[in-house]
């Protein structure tokens, strides 16, 4: 395999690698809809670690947990499209998870990464694990951060209900193309802090001003706004069952580790879908993957590292550092 570092100067034409301290670096892939950035921790030659954030986030989401996990690991945190300094997608595309997974490809390619482990967060572990049931031979761990590697449609039943999901996504998207172009709200950076900060009650504030350094750029004049794309808020089109998350979670080939929080995204799915959860979590139990459960939110990793940090870490020395590389 060769190291993350080298690959990049070979194909400096798909990617470039910035420079910013010793053992942390900006990363910039070029793709259809602009570029791909991210942050790159660790070694020129260390196993690498693909990183996915969650929902509305960014590849800072990682800032505090990678310091604290092994030193032998590349870790390539991304900041997925429409959110942190990527590229907005174009005028008329929808973002989806199969969208994403085609970036994350676009990706590993740029990088020439032929084996890896991916660590995901939330909307990040449900790419990371559609990733590894439709490439299952490029990975060889992975880390679900509470979450489930999936998310069937909410409380989807019958093919009528999920039309009604897809016709609201795509109804959505076809109004904001109806609307003149309005100038985003521009905030203080106080103001964006507790606009965050209601939008995400259980982030301390400490979380928050990592995650705002990727989250907001300067206004035209004074001020910020958020950097994310507004659509990234509409209704996910490309509806999935839980028969077809089932079918998907038994093409996985990784060793899976899932971290869920005792206060996290599981809490908040009606009693109606816990089942759907619940079956889940059994075929990870039944294919022999190790599921856990941890004190603390949703963020977890990112307000309360030192909590994760043991069990990715293990995970990642057994299932991968201690494997000997392939020829």
């Amino acid at each position: 395999m060769f190291a993350l570092l080298q690959t990049l100067r070979s194909v400096r034409h798909c990617a470039t690698l910035t420079t910013m301290s010793k053992e942390v670096s900006e990363l910039s892939v070029p793709v259809p809809s602009g570029e791909i950035r991210g942050r790159v921790w660790g070694p020129d030659h260390g196993r690498p670690v693909l990183c996915l954030h969650g929902w509305a986030d960014n590849c800072g989401t990682f800032n505090t947990l990678i310091p604290l996990l092994p030193k032998e690991c590349r870790y390539v945190a991304l900041d997925l499209a429409g959110h942190g300094l990527s590229s907005h997608r174009p005028a008329g595309v929808s973002y989806s998870f199969p969208a994403y997974v085609a970036d994350v490809r676009r990706v590993v390619d740029a990088l020439q990464l032929k084996k890896f482990s991916i660590i995901g967060h939330s909307m990040g572990a449900d790419i990371a694990g559609m990733f590894s049931a439709l490439y299952p031979e490029m990975v060889d761990a992975l880390v679900l951060l509470d979450a489930y590697g999936f998310l069937p449609t909410d409380s989807v039943q019958t093919t009528t209900e999920i039309s009604k999901v897809m016709r609201q996504g795509m109804d959505e998207m076809l109004q904001f193309e109806k609307k003149t172009e309005e100038k985003k709200r521009v905030y203080t950076y106080e103001k964006a802090v507790e606009r965050l900060l209601a939008a995400n009650p259980t982030l301390s504030e400490q979380s928050v001003h990592i995650l705002l350094e990727r989250g907001l750029v300067q206004a035209e004049g004074a001020g910020f706004v958020f950097s994310r794309d507004l659509r990234v808020n509409f209704k996910n089109i490309a509806c999935i069952s839980l028969e077809q998350v089932l079918e998907m979670q038994s093409r996985i080939q990784a060793s899976v580790l899932v971290v869920l929080a005792d206060k996290g995204f599981g809490t908040t799915f009606p009693e109606s879908n816990q089942q759907k959860l619940t079956s889940l979590l059994q075929g990870y139990r039944e294919r022999n993957h190790t599921v856990v459960t941890a004190p603390g939110d949703h963020h977890i990793h990112l307000s309360n590292p030192e909590v994760v940090a043991p069990l990715v870490s293990d995970f990642l020395q057994t299932k991968v550092l201690s494997q000997r590389l392939p020829a």
